[in-house]
C-alpha cells in the first residue's frame, strides 16, 4: 500500500472525539472546509431567505407593526450572517447570534402574528428558515448543540402550529409533515458537515504525524551523516596532527605541525555548519560575509542590521567562513540570553588584509570567567575558532550589555 493511500485510510479510520476541531497552523484542510461550508451556507441561505421574503410581504395586507418588527429581528441577522460567509469573517459569531435570534423569533411567533388567518395546508415564511437555523447552528455551535438545534427548531416550529391551530386535526396532519421533513433534512446537514470536519481533522493529522516523522528521519540522518564526518575528520586530520606533533623533531617538522593543528581545529570547529568541509580558500569580499551575516538574522527572525564601515577587503575563503561561523554563534547567544535586545553587527577594516566583526547587545550581560568548562558555545565556537585561524577574540559583558569583537589581520 502506497504511503498516500496509508495516510488516507489513516484519515478516515482515526476520526477524532466529536466536538470542536481545534484552530492552529496545523489545521490546514479543516480551515478549507469551515470555508466551504460557510460559503455553501450562504448561498443556501441566500435562496430560502429570498423566498421567506417573499412570501412574508404578500402575506403582509395591512400594516402590523409587530410583524414588520419580527421580520426585522429576522432577516436583519439573516442579511449580516450571509455577508459574513460570503467574505469569510465572523462566520461563527454572527451565525450563532441568527441561530439563537431566530430561535426567539419562532416562540414569539404565536403572539406577534394574527392566528385567525392561518389554513393548515399554508406554510408561514418563517418556516422556510427553519433549516437556516440548523445551517448557522452548524457553523456556530458544537456538534451537541448542532444536533439539538436540527431537533429543536422543527419540534419548536410544529408546537407554534398545533397552538395558532388550536391542535385540530387538520393541523395535525399538515404540521407533521413539515415537521418530519425538517427534521430529516436539518439531520443530514448536520451529519455531512460532522463528516466533512472529523475527516478532515484526520487528514490534517495524518500531515502533521507524516511531518514528525519526516523531521525524526531528517535529524537522525543528519546525527550519522555528522558522526560519520566526525569520524573521517578525527582519523584524517586531527589523529594526523597528532602524530606529526608527536614525531616532530626539527624547528620546520616543528612548524609543519603547528599548521596541521590549526587546520584540524578549523575543520573541528566548522563541522556543525553544513560547510564542515574546507573547500576553496579563494578569497572572499567583505560584502559576502555581511550578505551571509544577514541571511542568518533573517533566518533567526532578528529584527537587526549589519553595519559596514572602512575599506572594502577580501580575506582567505578559510578566515571568512570560521569567523562567519563565530559571529553567527555569537548572534545566537544574543538571541537566547538577550532576547535579541539591542541586536547591531558592525562589519568594519582600516586595512587591505584587516577585518573585525563586532556582536553587540543590551542585555543582562554574564561573567565571560563564570563559564563553565562544558559550555562549548563561546570557548569551542567564537574562542578555538578565532584561535584557529590566527584570528582575536574579545567578549566584554557587563549589565548594559554584551559586545564581542572578532578580528582577524594577516601577519
Amino acid at each position: 500500500m502506497s504511503a498516500e493511500a496509508r495516510s488516507l485510510q489513516d484519515a478516515w479510520t482515526s476520526l477524532p472525539t466529536p466536538g470542536d476541531v481545534g484552530v492552529g497552523l496545523g489545521r490546514f484542510t479543516g480551515q478549507r472546509i469551515d470555508r466551504i461550508l460557510a460559503i455553501v451556507g450562504a448561498i443556501g441561505s441566500t435562496a430560502l431567505g429570498a423566498q421567506a421574503l417573499l412570501s412574508a410581504v404578500t402575506t403582509l395586507t395591512r400594516p402590523d407593526w409587530l410583524h414588520l418588527t419580527l421580520m426585522l429581528v429576522v432577516f436583519g441577522p439573516l442579511l449580516w450572517m450571509i455577508v459574513a460567509c460570503a467574505v469569510g469573517r465572523w462566520v461563527r459569531r454572527v451565525s450563532g447570534t441568527f441561530a439563537v435570534v431566530y430561535a426567539l423569533a419562532l416562540l414569539l411567533w404565536p403572539a406577534v402574528v394574527d392566528s385567525t388567518r392561518n389554513v393548515p395546508s399554508d406554510q408561514p415564511w418563517i418556516f422556510f428558515l427553519v433549516n437556516i437555523g440548523v445551517v448557522a447552528a452548524v457553523l456556530a455551535f458544537p456538534p451537541r448543540l448542532q444536533f439539538a438545534w436540527a431537533l429543536g427548531l422543527p419540534l419548536i416550529y410544529g408546537f407554534v402550529r398545533l397552538t395558532q391551530g388550536e391542535f385540530s386535526r387538520s393541523f395535525w396532519v399538515a404540521t407533521g409533515f413539515d415537521v418530519s421533513f425538517t427534521i430529516i433534512l436539518g439531520m443530514v446537514i448536520v451529519s455531512l458537515a460532522w463528516m466533512f470536519r472529523q475527516v478532515a481533522a484526520g487528514v490534517d493529522d495524518a500531515r502533521a504525524k507524516t511531518v514528525e516523522a519526516y523531521t525524526a528521519a531528517a535529524a537522525a540522518s543528519a546525527a550519522e551523516e555528522e558522526r560519520v564526518a566526525m569520524g573521517a575528520l578525527m582519523h584524517d586530520s586531527v589523529l594526523a596532527a597528532l602524530i606529526a606533533a608527536e614525531r616532530a623533531a626539527s624547528e620546520r617538522e616543528r612548524t609543519l605541525a603547528v599548521g596541521m593543528a590549526r587546520e584540524a581545529l578549523t575543520r573541528l570547529a566548522n563541522t556543525e555548519a553544513s560547510i564542515a568541509h574546507e573547500g576553496s580558500d579563494e578569497p572572499v569580499e567583505r560584502t559576502h560575509i555581511v550578505a551571509e551575516l544577514r541571511r542568518t538574522l533573517s533566518e533567526q527572525g532578528a529584527d537587526a542590521v549589519v553595519e559596514e564601515r572602512g575599506t572594502p577587503v577580501e580575506l582567505p575563503g578559510r578566515v571568512a567562513r570560521a569567523m562567519v561561523l563565530a559571529a553567527r554563534q555569537a548572534i545566537g547567544n544574543a538571541l537566547a540570553h538577550a532576547a535579541g535586545r539591542g541586536l547591531h553587527v558592525v562589519a568594519e577594516s582600516h586595512a587591505p588584509n584587516q577585518l573585525t566583526l563586532t556582536v553587540l547587545d543590551a542585555g543582562p550581560g554574564f561573567d565571560p570567567d563564570a563559564i563553565g568548562e562544558d559550555r562549548l558555545g563561546i570557548r569551542a565556537s567564537i574562542i578555538a575558532r578565532m584561535a584557529a585561524i590566527a584570528g582575536r577574540s574579545r567578549i566584554t559583558s557587563d549589565e548594559n550589555g554584551t559586545t564581542v569583537e572578532l578580528s582577524w589581520e594577516k601577519s
